[in-house]
């Protein structure tokens, strides 16, 4: 009996010890995913950047109207990835997470951006050996300091988009 229950005690804690190992390489995997997404934009390649979306993809930008499909969001950043020089984004803090079944991700990132730092938040899935990027919100930061000074700025702009958006 005793060599029964040693035997179960071994066998869980190598499963588990599998489980996180598991764990930590699929991070990693979603880590350079991310990682390299971002490169292609800097390095101008549409073919690989919407090749690692999702065909299903949405994509949110930091204007109030930027909510796009894949196809939305291609038309929208062509003339960007046309010119040789889309947008350099490269993370500086990262956290992901996984589902039980590992076949579901999603992230938070703190990005040096040409407009400082944004934040990207995701949802990836794994589709074959690959994760895609299936959601993708990226927002700017502002401190709490001086959201009083943004608010005064952007408060004409956007009352007028909210009366148009609460009108539909």
């Amino acid at each position: 009996m005793k060599a029964l229950f040693l035997s179960l005690a071994v066998l869980t804690l190598v499963s588990f010890d599998s489980l996180q190992y598991k764990e930590a390489d699929e991070k990693e995997q979603i880590n350079q995913t991310l990682d390299d997404w971002h490169k292609a934009a800097a390095d101008a390649n549409a073919k690989v950047y919407f090749g690692m979306m999702t065909e299903d993809a949405i994509f949110i930008g930091t204007d109030p109207t930027e909510n796009w499909d894949l196809k939305a969001f291609q038309a929208f950043a062509k003339p960007y990835f046309d010119r040789g020089k889309a947008w350099n984004f490269k993370a500086i803090e990262r956290h992901i997470y996984l589902d039980k079944s590992g076949k579901l991700a999603w992230f938070d990132e703190l990005l040096n951006t040409q407009m400082k730092i944004c934040r990207g938040s995701g949802v990836l899935i794994k589709m074959g050996q690959e994760w895609k990027i299936k959601h993708y919100v990226l927002s700017m930061t502002i401190p709490n300091d001086n959201t009083n000074e943004v608010v005064k700025i952007i408060t004409p702009i956007e009352d007028t988009l909210l009366q148009k958006l609460q009108s539909k």
